[in-house]
């Protein structure tokens, strides 16, 4: 499981909403491993006064929080960042001064979905690796 929400300046964010869809999606599908109906996207376009730009970063800054089940190892992990911070330059001109990325992890019996906790549920991909 991987849920992913992505911040941003609304003028920078929505024109490139489902073009940034698809690049999270398919480093999730090729990094992690989910299959490809798992598409579990959550966009917050914000104004300037709720989204300050930090110092050198741009009006394209950019936040990608991704959380997922505990379990994935650190080389897993980094090969996600270096992925995305690749597709987000090459397919969408967001530089990797103004992309951070922010991995959340949580044990399975923590999250509940479909009416079942986390731990409970049968997976068709791996968490573990």
């Amino acid at each position: 499981m991987a849920q992913f929400k992505i911040y941003g300046r609304r003028g920078a964010l929505d024109p490139v909403r489902s073009r940034l869809s698809d690049v999270v999606h398919a480093c999730a599908v090729d990094v992690l491993q989910l299959p490809p109906d798992k598409r579990f996207h959550r966009f917050f376009p914000m104004s300037a006064e709720d989204f300050p730009t930090p110092p050198g970063r741009t009006e394209r800054y950019t936040i990608v929080e991704i959380l997922m089940f505990e379990g994935r190892s650190v080389a897993t992990k980094k090969a996600l960042y270096a992925r995305l911070y690749r597709d987000f330059s090459e397919q969408l001109g967001i530089d990797g001064h103004d992309l951070e990325i922010t991995v959340l992890e949580t044990p399975r019996h923590d999250w509940a979905i479909r009416g079942l906790p986390g731990d409970e549920l049968t997976l068709s991909y791996r968490v573990d690796q």
